[in-house]
């Protein structure tokens, strides 16, 4: 019998398909895949039958995600795309629904509606093309969207079921999850009218973090205060509805945000944050805003938090 010791996944992802992981919020952001809105947004008869509050005006979706994508890119961003898409399928710029970044490659998503079904085998084919691993993709009766977690380090989630993601999807994730290392999964009920924990969570720094406090469920706090945490509450419902929270940290400590929302940029800023505002209205039509449009492929590790 050999006696050769098998290495681990990670030890060979890095050589067979490339530099690949994500394991928190805020860790240097490398790689992201996008959507840039093609034809499927351009016949829309019914909004709200798709999810949505009203009809795109479909250049201006188009410039805004293209400003998003050029910040990106000057901050040493690789920025992909999917680029196929089910005409049928107007949500599909939403990828962080799709795809979820994980220490060993993506989970492909099963999601909550579905009109959204069909958009995950088109960010497969192109995860697949870049060279990206699929772990896992949710099956059987299961039901995921990827903005149901949220990293907090390379042992540490957070996991709202709800609308967006049921026991099954909950349960298919989570022991893939344990499987790479994750020793901390925090299972908490998501309202029913806020489908994904990046409407009212979010990490901008090693030790700064936004919530909306009227919906954030304690254990949130909790574990936030035990690992140090700073934490900034949105002050009004209005920059709430304006997704305060839904922004993407380029590195600890620097964001990109939605505009629009003055009094909690002031508290990021007062709290030590840079903070890149980008207009994102015409894409906030679709319910979602910077978090949601950016599916992380590659972040830089951050320690693992110290809890007290």
């Amino acid at each position: 019998m050999s006696n050769e010791t098998i290495r681990t996944f990670k030890e060979d992802l890095k050589d067979l398909y490339g530099d690949w992981g994500v394991c928190s919020e805020i860790g240097k952001l490398r790689a992201v895949l996008m959507r840039r809105p093609g034809k499927e947004i351009e016949n829309i008869k019914d909004p709200v039958s798709v999810s949505m509050s009203e009809k795109f005006d479909p250049e201006l979706v188009r410039k805004q995600h293209d400003n998003v994508a050029d910040i990106y890119r000057q901050n040493g961003v690789q920025v992909y795309y999917v680029e196929d898409m089910d005409e049928n399928c107007p949500n599909a710029m939403y990828c962080r629904d799709l795809v979820l970044g994980t220490p060993e490659g993506v989970i492909m998503a099963r999601p909550g509606i579905s009109v959204r079904v069909p958009e995950v085998k088109y960010a497969a084919k192109q995860v697949m093309k870049i060279g990206v691993p699929i772990i896992k993709t949710v099956n059987g009766n299961g039901v995921f969207d990827g903005a149901c977690i949220t990293w907090i380090d390379r042992e540490t989630v957070f996991f709202g079921t709800g609308t967006r993601c049921n026991e099954s999807g909950f349960n298919q994730v989570s022991e893939e999850l344990r499987n790479m290392g994750v020793k901390n999964i925090y299972h908490l009920s998501i309202a029913r009218n806020q489908n994904h924990l990046d409407g009212f969570l979010a990490i901008a720094d090693i030790d700064v973090a936004v919530t909306f406090p009227a919906i954030t469920p304690n254990i949130i706090y909790d574990e936030l205060l035990r690992r140090g945490f700073r934490i900034i509450e949105i002050p009004t419902f209005e920059e709430k509805r304006n997704l305060a929270a839904n922004f993407v940290v380029l590195e600890p400590g620097k964001i990109v945000m939605p505009s629009g929302n003055p009094l909690t940029k002031k508290l990021l800023v007062d709290a030590g944050i840079e903070v890149i505002e980008v207009d994102v209205r015409e894409i906030r039509k679709g319910g979602g805003a910077l978090h949601c449009i950016t599916a992380f492929l590659k972040r830089d590790p951050i320690p693992v938090y110290k809890v007290k």
